[in-house]
């Protein structure tokens, strides 16, 4: 399995490398599904870097209030740090055109999925996508752990005849913050075909992100390395081994990163943390990827981290 993959991200990665330079198809207009953390910054990104509309839809309207809220606090913060001008943080905020209703993305050249990491949530979305959308509209999806291709197989649900709308899946899962984080691993579901790929990475390089190509295995590269260093953190708080701060301490100076990992825990969200863990043990059967019982407690508990005001740090 392991030297199928291998062969499998070879190849993906020798079809970049002869097509990135390829102008991809033209994206007059952006849909993102989800205006939490990660939808509003892929969002704001592509209003600022791409200057493309944006239709960002959550079935809460206090969910996109909030979300707007922070982008124009954001493109505050770029206009007093002279990054932008007033103008340019007016026109971008401009583009972002919020909406309750998953239909007004019939228009859209290109949709990127960010709601929770729910597997069922995602298939019905994307279920939803392939009907509403237009045929040459790329769906892709930010999860950080699920089957692309399984997301895929969902476009076709209640239509077996459907043989296209697979083909249109990717993954453009980008890292947290999205507005400063260069990285986007793009990942290919079995169905997805190579035109899908070269506009996904020509889209993403758009956006001023740099790609890197993984294969559709159970947390792809970031999260198949970054989780379980997070989650032996955690086990090392839970039995002793280190406290908190010690614990951090030691990564920081030790290793060079800029935050520790049971502070980076708290930023990404002990709830996220807990279910791509759950996802990693699962798909594989390792019992390496076994959560901590301290991460499921404290999900239990509400502590997830600075979203809810209190994680392993009190914010």
């Amino acid at each position: 399995m392991f030297a199928r993959q291998a062969l499998q991200l070879s190849s993906r990665a020798r079809y970049f490398s002869a097509t990135a330079a390829r102008p991809a198809a033209e994206v007059k207009r952006l849909g993102v599904v989800g205006a939490g953390q990660m939808g509003l910054g892929i969002a704001l990104v592509a209003a600022q870097k791409a200057q493309v509309p944006v239709t960002l839809v959550d079935s809460s309207q206090a969910s996109l209030d909030k979300g707007l809220a922070f982008a124009e606090k954001l493109l505050a913060k770029d206009v007093s740090k002279q990054r932008i001008t007033q103008e340019q943080a007016d026109a971008a905020r401009a583009l972002l055109q919020p909406t309750t209703s998953i239909d007004d993305l019939s228009s859209a050249d290109f949709v990127i999925e960010a709601v929770p990491e729910v597997p069922q949530l995602k298939f019905d979305v994307f279920a939803k996508l392939a009907q509403i959308c237009p045929k040459h509209a790329i769906l892709a999806t930010n999860t950080s752990s699920i089957s692309i291709t399984r997301i895929a197989a969902s476009t076709t649900a209640g239509n077996p005849n459907d043989t296209t709308s697979s083909s249109r899946v990717v993954a453009t899962h980008f890292m947290n913050p999205v507005p400063v984080q260069k990285g986007v691993e793009i990942i290919s579901g079995l169905q997805t075909s190579p035109k899908t790929l070269e506009i996904a990475v020509a889209f993403c390089k758009q956006l001023g992100k740099i790609t890197s190509v993984s294969a559709d295995s159970p947390g792809f590269l970031a999260n198949r390395i970054l989780m379980p260093y997070i989650n032996e953190a955690i086990i090392c708080l839970e039995t002793g081994v280190g406290n908190r701060d010690s614990i951090d301490s030691i990564m920081k100076n030790g290793t060079n990163v800029p935050m520790g990992p049971l502070q980076l825990a708290d930023f990404i969200g002990l709830d996220t943390c807990l279910a791509i863990m759950k996802v990693l043990h699962t798909e594989t059967g390792d019992s390496k990827y076994r959560p901590s019982v301290l991460l499921k407690n404290m999900v239990d508990a509400g502590w997830l981290g600075k979203k809810s005001g209190k994680g392993f740090y009190d914010y």
